[in-house]
């Protein structure tokens, strides 16, 4: 009988999928389709976050500058640059994470160690005297997030069948790019609202007007900056989780990941490595 089998042993989760044939139309039809959609909405904003994150120093870079961090633009701007070099190096030993780890095991880690910078990010921007270092090094995990992009097409495609591959992926890339959109809207907006309340910390003052895609934000508007990191984690937080309850792992795309601990080291290690 065609059916998706579902291992529950000590060798295999419940999100491993062990029999899967989506160029069959009946097996694709009665359950096939259902599982390749649920996995690319589950794929896209976790990716959509990806790129948000991975582009976030553009806007905090100008607006450090803005209420008057004691750095010179130059160094502010190695910030852009270190996490763009970051992102794109770290898509090359990306591309091998799904055959070694699994869709869902490399879809929910790589998603789940973007909160590092987010939350790393919202603490340093507090303090105008924290180093500049700190911010590079959280500027260099961003780049997780451009390495996102190569795992998660990767996943997608071997979801469907070749006649909706490029359906699947038109939808996962095209909507998840929208990240870069998405934060250069959202990031402004929060910075002037108090979003996570004394949580979050207090506000700084623009030295200098700023501005978003709606018009001017003069100088002497409280700002918090923080919020550009804090507002990514809050979001991660929920997607992550359903990453983990409700993406799957393709046994005949990764047969031996070797467990969800071993599928994490992969990932770390080749990630430390590059």
């Amino acid at each position: 009988k065609k059916r998706i089998l579902i291992m529950t042993t000590q060798t295999y989760s419940r999100a491993d999928i062990t029999d899967w044939r989506p160029e069959d139309d009946k097996f694709w039809n009665n359950s096939g389709k259902s599982v390749a959609y649920r996995n690319l909405w589950i794929s896209i904003p976790n990716l959509l976050v990806g790129f948000a994150v991975w582009g976030m120093w553009g806007i905090i870079t100008v607006q450090m500058l803005n209420l008057g961090f004691p750095f010179k633009p130059a160094d502010m701007f190695t910030l852009t640059a270190i996490a763009g070099l970051m992102g794109a190096t770290m898509r090359i030993p990306a591309s091998f994470f799904i055959r070694l780890s699994g869709g869902r095991n490399t879809i929910f880690l790589t998603s789940a160690l973007l909160i590092i910078p987010a939350v790393w990010t919202g603490i340093a921007l507090q303090d105008k005297n924290t180093p500049l270092w700190v911010f590079q090094a959280c500027a260099f995990l961003s780049g997780i997030g451009g390495g996102n992009f190569a795992c998660s097409m990767s996943n997608i495609s071997s979801f469907f069948p070749k006649r909706l591959q490029g359906t699947g992926l038109g939808l996962n890339a095209g909507l998840g790019n929208f990240g870069v959109t998405t934060m250069q809207v959202l990031i402004p907006l929060v910075m002037t609202v108090g979003v996570f309340g004394a949580a979050g910390g207090g506000s700084m003052v623009l030295l200098k007007d700023s501005g978003w895609i709606l018009g001017k934000i003069v100088a002497g508007t409280p700002t918090y900056i923080q919020n550009a990191g804090f507002i990514w984690a809050a979001i991660l937080v929920p997607l992550v989780l359903a990453a983990w309850f409700g993406m799957n792992n393709l046994m005949t795309l990764s047969p031996n990941y070797g467990g969800t601990l071993a599928a994490f080291a992969k990932i770390v290690y080749l990630w430390g490595i590059t």
